[in-house]
């Protein structure tokens, strides 16, 4: 088939890829200049199937309200996201009553896990050298913390996946630049997860789908989709047509949706993230972390990509990509001097912020639109990068009319109504 592609973040790509390896003839049309270079810039770059937790765990909105006015809070609202958003907050805040939260974190961790395999194996039968690091640590800095997360730790042993509790002695053996001034009363250990440069992964990625035939077209904003057999995709010089098409936009998606009744609950979610040099390596060996380690009480990820060390973290919801809150910037310093002082030449730092879309109950939206050749990869959130192969490769499965190799029942649309 003759396929478009709206949206050239990583799971765009990752789509356009997979369709692409089926023999279809793929066009990927992106507003901006580049691929990846939204929500895939500049994120914390975990891919990590035992951390992919719905925002609608019971009691997580309660917990951000509670925390809306602490200095460093974890979640922040957009001061307009009450009366932009209300539907949206007051879905979340009540929750998913069709499924339950274990049920959704099931079917998150599997979708995770395959996206993994699926990702490892895309980087090694293409050679794709991106920068990555096996290995992921979650700090616990007091007793407290430590009882607040066994709850999560025994779901994780019910899941059946695997992970070690250490104390602060074994962790800084794992990750032997830690501060020692800053309190550690424990750490869990998660040996199979990594982290990886989202961005540099999706640049290689798109070269081996233009291999394929895939051709991308930046630039170009898409104006409207006019679902049917054929599908036209409305473009400023004109109108396309297709056998299908696939929204992979983002946060983008809702605006191109609603005009076709589609009023999906997509929220845009903000994340911010610093990205600076590490100092001279050959004079200290471990200066940084080895991998990617993340601070429990803030939610803060600090990871080494190649010889740069990115801080990220502080979700913000409702808010937009231009207004830039200093208090998050303020709270990824503050961690990162807490663990890792000195180890960044911070004058050199890049300050980023993306924009995400998410739904209220967490999970992605993947599978048919309800519109004759209209199909959707998107409302990932903070977890794209995880979850970008995975969902890919799934839908690709769907359009062709076979059983993918995970289950995407109850990913659709039709949860929604």
């Amino acid at each position: 088939m003759r396929i478009a592609i709206i949206g050239a973040g990583i799971v765009g790509v990752t789509t356009a890829y997979e369709l692409a390896s089926d023999g279809h003839e793929v066009i990927v049309f992106e507003r901006g200049s580049a691929v990846a270079d939204g929500a895939s810039f500049a994120n914390a770059g975990v891919i990590s199937p035992s951390q992919i937790d719905p925002w609608s765990a019971p009691g997580f909105a309660r917990q951000a309200v509670l925390q809306l006015w602490s200095r460093h809070a974890p979640v922040r609202m957009a001061k307009s996201s009450l009366w932009r958003h209300p539907g949206w907050l007051w879905r979340w805040w009540r929750g998913n009553p069709s499924t339950s939260h274990v049920e959704r974190l099931e079917q998150l961790y599997r979708l995770t896990r395959y996206s993994q395999e699926r990702l490892d194996g895309l980087a090694l039968r293409q050679r794709l050298d991106y920068e990555r690091a096996d290995g992921y640590t979650v700090l616990l800095r007091s007793e407290r913390d430590l009882a607040a997360a066994r709850g999560r730790l025994k779901m994780l042993a019910e899941l059946g996946i695997g992970f070690k509790l250490l104390d602060a002695e074994r962790t800084r053996q794992i990750e032997p630049a830690l501060n020692a001034a800053t309190p550690l009363r424990a750490a869990v250990h998660l040996a199979g997860n990594t982290v990886g440069n989202c961005r540099q992964f999706a640049q290689l990625l798109k070269a081996e789908a233009q291999t394929l035939g895939v051709q991308f077209h930046l630039r170009q904003p898409v104006r409207a989709l006019r679902p049917g057999s054929p599908l036209s995709v409305v473009l400023n010089d004109g109108e396309q047509v297709f056998d299908a098409a696939v929204v992979c936009a983002g946060a983008d998606a809702g605006a191109l949706l609603a005009p076709l009744g589609l009023r999906l609950p997509l929220l845009p979610v903000c994340g911010y993230s610093l990205t600076a040099p590490l100092r001279d390596l050959d004079q200290a060996t471990d200066l940084g972390p080895r991998s990617a380690v993340m601070d429990d009480r803030y939610k803060v990820v600090i990871a080494r990509l190649g010889r740069r060390v990115r801080v990220s973290g502080c979700a913000e919801i409702g808010g937009q990509r231009e207004d830039f809150d200093s208090r998050a910037m303020v709270t990824l310093h503050k961690v990162l001097d807490d663990w890792f002082p000195g180890a960044a030449q911070l004058a050199k730092a890049q300050r980023w912020k993306g924009t995400m879309s998410m739904v209220p109950d967490g999970l992605p939206l993947i599978g048919v639109s309800g519109h004759p050749g209209l199909w959707l990869n998107l409302g990932h959130g903070h977890a794209g990068w995880a979850l970008s192969a995975g969902s890919a490769r799934a839908l690709a499965d769907l359009i062709a009319r076979r059983t993918p190799a995970v289950q995407v029942e109850g990913l659709g649309v039709a949860r929604l109504s």
